[in-house]
């Protein structure tokens, strides 16, 4: 039997007792209700897994022991950084779960020339701790004990500044003649994807991406939403390189 997952921001020793963050409590105890004696798995991100027991159910909280510690081996040899135009709301959520489930190792939200969404500010602070509960949800049921990284939403030029490793750099473009199929194995060195917001790349973001060392491949002969390319492009990827049978 599958045992629920949770992801707690805390030190996991075996052998000791924790108190349940508000959110890990809520979702165990009130939601899943599980009382004193119940099973369940924690995780904090660091690669483990930590088989833990409740110990204490209450109105306000909860407590857990933790049991024992197993490595999780569940990331994806091929390490794919997600260079995604923002996409407006729950398109945005489902591009990042799906990501995470499929294996990415990090996403960077950029805003682009024909982006339809600008975040900054607070507005912006508020939408990237979204994003990384979303994240970690996916994390949470796909198995992943890793925890990919959300960078904050950020101008195309400055993510392609911050793309300082050496790796295979691609930019999802309709019109290029590569495929995934053509493309060479990236060996152990990062893969960073390009996707472009819902109206496109405009011919200076392509230009600027070509310019960083981006190349052109295409999925097939049909346009894909944003919400769909990215994903279908990983999931190729994989299948490809990867993981994903």
């Amino acid at each position: 039997m599958r045992l629920t997952r949770a992801c707690v921001d805390l030190d996991l020793t075996p052998g000791t007792r924790v108190a349940l963050p508000e959110n890990a409590a809520s979702h165990l105890l009130r939601v899943l209700r599980l009382r004193e004696g119940d099973a369940c798995v924690l995780f904090n991100g660091d690669g483990y897994d930590y088989d833990a027991r409740v110990v204490a159910a209450g109105k306000r909280g909860g407590e857990v022991e933790i049991l024992a510690r197993r490595a999780v081996d569940h990331e994806s040899p091929l390490r794919i950084h997600l260079l995604q135009g923002i996409a407006r709301g729950e398109k945005m959520d489902l591009i990042l779960q799906k990501a995470t489930e499929l294996g990415v190792a990090g996403i960077v939200p950029v805003h682009s020339e024909r982006s339809e969404v600008r975040l900054e500010g607070a507005r912006a602070d508020k939408r990237l701790a979204h994003w990384r509960s979303v994240v970690t949800s996916a994390c949470e049921q796909s198995g992943r004990a890793w925890i990919p990284t959300v960078a904050p939403p950020q101008a195309l030029r400055d993510a392609l500044a911050g793309v300082s490793t050496p790796g295979m750099r691609l930019l999802l473009d309709p019109t290029a003649d590569a495929a995934p199929r053509s493309l060479a194995a990236p060996g152990d060195a990062p893969l960073t994807l390009a996707v472009g917001p819902e109206g496109g790349w405009s011919p200076r973001d392509r230009a600027m991406l070509q310019d960083a060392g981006f190349s052109g491949i295409r999925l097939g002969p049909r346009i894909l939403r944003t919400e769909t390319a990215g994903l279908a492009a990983i999931a190729a990827l994989q299948a490809r390189f990867g993981d994903l049978a």
